[in-house]
């Protein structure tokens, strides 16, 4: 294609200057077309540059000596000389945007190389982790098991007692770690007509055994949604997760289903503090941490892992303040 190219601009180049010589006086249409097809044609083969000032040198070259000598003969006008220099620079103005251009975009492509590694490299580290973290933890939980069901005191119960609660953050990290890890390498969702007021409700029912804590459920419509159900129920556990933990005790934790447009959407509110507004752009990032009230620190993967499965059904996942206090969690899935 590119010997092609070079093989028409000379012909063009030849045939204008022909033209040029055969068409005394006339020679500003065929002088600008000459330029105008090495134009066009660098915009598709971006030619060296020495070869590129050598060529623009010699057209230039050329055709100027006939100009100027139709000039001298009478046969042109002078004020078309203008032209001699005029076009060249153009052209070359051209080609310096058109190589800063592909410099640009070369720069672009070499971005989004190393992004997409350094993606994959996070890919296979949380897929890596999650399965690291899990046989030792199974181990110990064991082992812990088994120390638990021994005649203990009580400090030596509560130290195991605080061995175990690790032990569930761990597993709960790599559980996460690895559905992330899914959702990021794009792994098909099992979809199927989903009841989503049922699985709120059977989501709220598991939660609210306990009792620290006043539920409200408000799920009137009985449409389905086209969906993976574990991936929702595993996105809405994370949002509830994060209701109970910044919830005080006696709170309020309310989870409602409505239909707005082309949306099903999930709203699950609580009577916590709210979250700062400078913390709101970073509620979703990975391995970010807010400090409960509670003093109980999360993976830092729980709404970053339903968002990704939120964004994965084609929905979204936001936050906001309530004005009437407490954080608001709105899950939006297509209709």
């Amino acid at each position: 294609m590119s010997v092609l190219i070079d093989v028409a601009v000379a012909a063009v180049v030849a045939g204008m200057l022909a033209l040029m010589i055969a068409l005394p006086g006339h020679e500003a249409g065929p002088f600008h077309l000459m330029f105008l097809a090495v134009a066009i044609a660098y915009a598709y083969r971006s030619w060296p540059v020495v070869p590129t000032l050598v060529a623009t040198a010699v057209i230039t070259l050329l055709s100027g000596w006939l100009m100027v000598t139709h000039a001298s003969e009478g046969r042109l006008a002078s004020a078309e000389l203008a032209e001699i220099p005029l076009m060249p620079l153009v052209l070359l103005v051209m080609i310096w945007h058109v190589r800063r251009r592909a410099a640009a975009v070369a720069e672009l492509s070499g971005m989004a190389d190393r992004q997409l590694r350094a993606v994959e490299r996070e890919r296979e580290f949380f897929r890596d982790a999650s399965h690291a973290i899990r046989t030792p933890v199974t181990i110990a939980r064991g082992h812990l098991e088994l120390a638990a069901a021994a005649d203990l005191d009580a400090e030596v119960r509560s130290d195991l007692s605080v061995a175990m609660l690790q032990l569930d953050r761990m597993s709960a990290l790599s559980n996460r770690l690895l559905a992330v890890a899914r959702l990021d390498a794009g792994e098909g969702l099992s979809t199927q007509p989903v009841d989503l007021c049922h699985l709120v409700r059977e989501l709220v029912a598991n939660w609210s055994a306990n009792p620290g804590h006043v539920w409200q459920v408000d799920c009137a419509f009985t449409g389905t949604v086209t969906a993976d159900p574990e991936w929702i129920e595993m996105a809405l556990d994370a949002v509830v997760e994060n209701a109970v933990n910044f919830t005080p005790a006696a709170g309020r934790i309310s989870l409602r289903c409505t239909r707005e447009g082309p949306w099903y959407v999930v709203e699950v509110a609580d009577s916590g503090p709210g979250i700062d507004p400078l913390d709101l752009p970073q509620v979703f990032d990975r391995f970010w941490h807010r400090i409960a009230p509670n003093g109980r620190m999360g993976t830092g993967l729980g709404l970053a892992m339903a968002r990704s499965a939120a964004i994965a059904h084609g929905g979204t996942l936001t936050a906001r303040n309530d004005p009437a206090g407490g954080a608001v969690f709105a899950l939006r899935l297509p209709a």
